[in-house]
């Protein structure tokens, strides 16, 4: 069974930074893509970033320029660098992974809570 170990939420002042990152864990699993999505209080789940096995990296127009997703060199690991964050980023992240058998896998989520 795959699970996707997540970390790097926190409390950060508007301006602030954070990075996060994710990582599958048990079972072995083919990568094909990896992102976030967030949701925060009130509203639907959004999608935030992906990034795939080549590289190509895809963004909410909301983050362009903000936040950046890469893949570590042995590409078990993705990271999202958030930069100049916004109260409006505050939700809940969530990690997933899709693997070349198109099955999706998600992390636990983690806070992320940008203060004014």
């Amino acid at each position: 069974q795959v699970h996707l170990v997540e970390s790097g939420g926190g409390l950060v002042e508007t301006g602030g930074s954070l990075r996060l990152s994710c990582a599958p864990s048990g079972s072995r699993v083919s990568i094909a893509a990896m992102g976030w999505i967030r949701q925060a209080p009130g509203k639907q789940r959004e999608w935030v970033v992906g990034i795939n096995r080549g590289g190509t990296t895809s963004y909410t127009d909301s983050i362009k320029g903000r936040f950046t997703i890469s893949l570590d060199n042995a590409k078990t690991t993705v990271y999202l660098q958030m930069n100049s964050l916004k109260p409006e980023d505050t939700a809940v992240y969530y990690c997933y992974l899709d693997d070349g058998d198109q099955r999706r896998y998600w992390g636990q989520g983690t806070q992320v809570t940008v203060s004014s």
